[in-house]
């Protein structure tokens, strides 16, 4: 019976926070400016704690995103993913997914962070993905996510909605922060900033 390894994306297999990187990566100056001018009372109290990063992400996609052509971000996409990614995913996580591989285990990246960059990534990896979603209307996005920010406990019902985690013989699970925390207890092996996690 094949296991199943659960891969966090940022501050996990990435030293940095991708999600805010792309969003100006992929954002026109303009876009940014007026973007600041409308959201930074977001950014306030999420900077003080009052909003959560859950609630944070999908306003900031908004933003960023609405009425983008979808071909245009994942032109960004692809050289996001040369030109930054490179450098800010962590050698030694990205061993520990062929390890997995090379055991034949079914290895899943589950993420806050958005499709258009993850998806290219994890096909160069051969893994498979369970993200927040953009919707895209007409090839372009609506700047909404399909299903809802991929955090907390939308991981687990994410993850659940796409597989049956009961075929599976023993479950890993790496994540860093509390919002990883309940895929983490699906897994029988976790992995928490790097520290393996001791069954209570």
């Amino acid at each position: 019976m094949a296991n199943l390894a659960l891969f966090d994306f940022d501050g996990t297999i990435t030293t940095e926070d991708t999600f805010t990187a792309f969003l100006f990566y992929a954002s026109s100056k303009s876009r940014i400016v007026i973007g600041l001018s409308i959201v930074w009372p977001v950014i306030a109290l999420y900077k003080i704690g009052w909003l959560p990063a859950s609630k944070t992400r999908p306003i900031l996609s908004k933003v960023a995103y609405w009425h983008r052509k979808e071909s245009d971000v994942i032109a960004c996409a692809r050289h996001f993913n040369h030109e930054y990614l490179n450098k800010v995913v962590r050698p030694e996580m990205v061993e520990k997914i062929r390890w997995h591989q090379q055991q034949g285990d079914e290895v899943i990246v589950v993420s806050a962070s958005l499709d258009p960059y993850l998806r290219i990534w994890c096909e160069q990896q051969g893994v498979k993905l369970i993200c927040s979603q953009l919707e895209v209307r007409g090839a372009r996005y609506t700047g909404r996510y399909v299903q809802g920010d991929c955090s907390e406990e939308r991981k687990v019902t994410f993850l659940k909605s796409s597989l049956n985690i009961s075929q599976f013989g023993k479950i890993y699970a790496y994540g860093d922060t509390p919002e990883d925390l309940p895929m983490l207890e699906l897994a029988d092996v976790k992995y928490y900033q790097g520290q393996e996690l001791t069954q209570q």
